[in-house]
């Protein structure tokens, strides 16, 4: 075949995925950002609508408690799946019944999962009874200003953390085991191994993990819509809760895209920050 003809079958391959990526990502966000340039009292294009937004309490509420459950959620999601990935790539009895109990919460679509915990949370619910046996009393959970954003991590950390256990058991059963038996030759501990071998060698599956795990709970909409709208007093009102709201409640869809405009930036520039954090010391 000449070249060109390789790349013509090329382009078919990808013509798909170009149409798809086009039509489900760009096309939308050209959208969005359209709809939030045109203010209701303006006759042309304006920044109205992110001059309203950012002098808006509930919108500038929305962004802290985000970026509030998006610096807790993060670490302690990839802490729990690096501590189960690790624990479960090992020789254990049933291991695999294991591995499909902590996944199963993913294959459950978080509408799903969020009613499921909606009865578990109630006063005389599963968690209250569980509570009651070890000597603790009643609690609130979603209807408390102060446990409701713990009750949605929860929620949000049942769901992902089985996702991000894979994408690491894989990374860690791509370490050559010479690297460990050299190790141990050296004298190396249990702990030792972890950090001078486990951790570098997962480098780039823990920055996959990262960067999507960050996205993923920067979009976390269900679980809040379903178990608490937002409330109470605003404690659980993430950006994509308070999107929504606008667009949909109050009917203002310039704001709501602005906001949308605004959720995308604030997730590239995090996003960028964590490429270049976990970044390879020998580019630095």
């Amino acid at each position: 075949m000449t070249r060109w003809s390789n790349i013509r079958v090329a382009a078919l391959f990808l013509l798909p995925a170009v149409v798809s990526v086009v039509l489900l990502r760009l096309w939308p966000a050209a959208i969005a950002v359209h709809q939030s340039l045109l203010a209701p009292r303006a006759s042309s294009y304006s920044l109205e609508n992110y001059l309203y937004i950012f002098t808006d309490p509930s919108f500038l509420n929305s962004v802290w408690v985000t970026l509030l459950f998006s610096f807790i959620i993060n670490p302690l999601q990839i802490a729990a799946a690096l501590g189960l990935a690790i624990l479960f790539n090992n020789k254990l009895p049933m291991t695999g019944f294991w591995r499909t109990a902590v996944l199963l919460p993913v294959a459950i679509p978080q509408s799903v999962s969020a009613v499921i915990w909606a009865v578990a949370y109630r006063p005389d619910g599963l968690l209250n009874s569980l509570l009651q046996l070890v000597g603790i009393g009643p609690q609130r959970f979603v209807t408390s200003p102060e446990q409701a954003l713990g009750s949605i991590m929860l929620v949000v950390s049942w769901i992902g953390v089985g996702y991000w256990m894979t994408m690491l058991i894989a990374g860690l059963q791509d370490i050559p085991k010479s690297l460990y038996e050299s190790a141990t030759i050296d004298g190396a501990n249990g702990w030792h191994k972890f950090w001078y071998v486990t951790l570098p060698q997962l480098r780039r599956p823990l920055t996959f993990v990262l960067v999507a795990d960050t996205v993923a709970n920067f979009l976390v909409f269900a679980p809040v819509n379903i178990l608490t709208g937002g409330g109470p007093q605003g404690s659980t009102d993430l950006i994509m809760n308070q999107i929504y709201t606008n667009a949909f409640v109050n009917g203002d869809q310039g704001s709501a895209a602005a906001a949308t405009v605004v959720l995308v930036a604030l997730v590239l520039v995090i996003v960028l920050i964590q490429f270049r954090l976990m970044g390879d010391g020998s580019e630095r």
